[in-house]
């Protein structure tokens, strides 16, 4: 039913699903793995279903000639597609799936380039100092955060400076900011600096690694 709608509904058309390698997912007695056994004995189906699709914007855009049709900003790969025969809970098995998302940046170059100076350690007040590109719009609510190598979320930093409030220099090309030594990590490892910038929700400059 699913198949033949995909055919004849336009929106339906541009979605994908991964193979069905799973037993139909209704209809099953409560708290079994036995399908219906009931007056009805309704027929097995694959009523739970997981379909994706992605819009990239370079799409869009290639058909008016701005980019190659080949050049997506977004890819998804399904890594696995399956069902939960063990919760009883519904006449329905629950169907699960995992993506995996890649994404080419919007920009080829950083919008900000930031480094940490001197020697890093517990002792003293620490620098940063960091260039932005002309068309970054900065904003009072920015801030550079200080992560291990292997962070994994923007929250996960160990400190950070608010970059309009802990700065102490600036000319044409860059700024300087500190962050105070009693927030410096005494135990030390590799570690680098992230720009996150208010305006955009994101990160949009990292450092090299740098030992601390």
């Amino acid at each position: 039913q699913l198949n033949m709608a995909k055919k004849k509904e336009a929106f339906l058309k541009e979605f994908k699903e991964g193979p069905l390698q799973f037993k139909p997912t209704y209809k099953f007695d409560l708290y079994s793995e036995v399908y219906d056994t009931s007056e009805k004995k309704r027929k097995p189906a694959w009523t739970d279903r997981i379909l994706w699709k992605v819009k990239n914007h370079c799409e869009v855009a290639s058909k008016e000639g701005e980019f190659p049709e080949e050049e997506h900003l977004i890819s998804v790969t399904q890594n696995s597609y399956s069902s939960h025969m063990s919760y009883g809970i519904s006449d329905h098995k629950p169907v699960t799936g995992t993506f995996r998302l890649e994404m080419k940046p919007l920009y080829s170059d950083p919008l900000v380039v930031l480094h940490a100076e001197g020697e890093w350690n517990a002792d003293h007040d620490v620098f940063i100092r960091y260039s932005a590109a002309p068309e970054f719009p900065s904003s009072a609510w920015d801030w550079i955060g200080l992560f291990q190598v292997n962070f994994r979320h923007v929250n996960d930093y160990i400190t950070y400076a608010w970059v309009e409030d802990d700065e102490i220099s600036s000319d044409r090309d860059s700024k300087q900011v500190y962050m105070s030594a009693p927030n410096v990590p005494e135990m030390g490892g590799e570690f680098l600096l992230c720009y996150y910038s208010n305006n955009l929700q994101s990160i949009v400059g990292i450092s090299e690694p740098f030992q601390v």
